[in-house]
């Protein structure tokens, strides 16, 4: 086979595989007059795991209705996490790391969040030779209620779920980004976290550099779970 026939065949394969996660993508998302919604049980199996794929079939559902550029090897570099909770449409993570570059200390990555989904309340510290991060959200598409420390505002319309701290949350000072806004970290090593809006959120996110031993979660289960995953 030559490399003109091989090219060919690689791209018809590439077009069936991004054909068939669309087509997961449409079963994952119910769209009603174009909101996106989903249900919970979607993302497990019969012996109640969490489906990886199902959740990226999701991620690609958000970024469809968005018009987000799902470009080649994206499914496969997602981190997608429900945290251990079984509640993956409430409360969990999908990002893609673009680059993360210890030696320089800078680092991007898109965070993708479902309508009414909580990244959970987390911070920064020291890990593995590099500082606390330092960093910032770009909301490109949807909105993202940015979460921190400061004077306490948080709407009614964001319900904590229970699997988190019991339905509370330290940090109460919130800021709507919409598209365009970027959010800086209020300060070094303080509590944040992230609530999807309904339409769910695909953030841009900058920072020095990112370690995962450098990260402490509230809630001390979720904590448990991120660090030993």
């Amino acid at each position: 086979m030559d490399r003109r026939t091989l090219l060919k065949t690689a791209g018809a394969a590439a077009g069936l595989a991004a054909l068939g996660g669309a087509a997961r993508a449409a079963e994952t998302c119910c769209s009603a007059k174009g909101k996106l919604m989903f249900d919970n049980a979607q993302f497990y199996g019969a012996d109640g795991k969490f489906d990886v794929e199902k959740g990226k079939d999701a991620v690609e559902a958000l970024c469809r209705h968005h018009g987000y550029p799902i470009f080649p090897g994206m499914r496969e570099g997602l981190w997608v996490s429900d945290y251990g909770t079984g509640q993956f449409a409430k409360l969990g993570l999908a990002a893609y790391i673009f680059i993360n570059n210890v030696e320089d200390r800078y680092m991007m990555m898109d965070i993708f969040l479902l309508p009414g989904q909580m990244l959970p309340e987390h911070w920064h510290v020291e890990g593995e030779g590099n500082p606390a991060k330092r960093e910032g959200w770009l909301v490109r598409w949807g909105a993202s209620h940015i979460v921190g420390i400061g004077e306490p505002n948080l709407p009614d319309e964001i319900v904590i779920p229970e699997i988190h701290c019991g339905g509370t949350a330290e940090t109460r000072h919130d800021v709507l980004a919409t598209p365009g806004m970027f959010v800086p970290l209020a300060k070094v090593g303080s509590e944040h976290w992230q609530y999807g809006g309904p339409e769910g959120a695909i953030v841009t996110e900058v920072a020095n550099v990112h370690t995962n031993s450098g990260v402490r979660h509230a809630d001390e289960k979720l904590n448990d779970f991120f660090l030993n995953s």
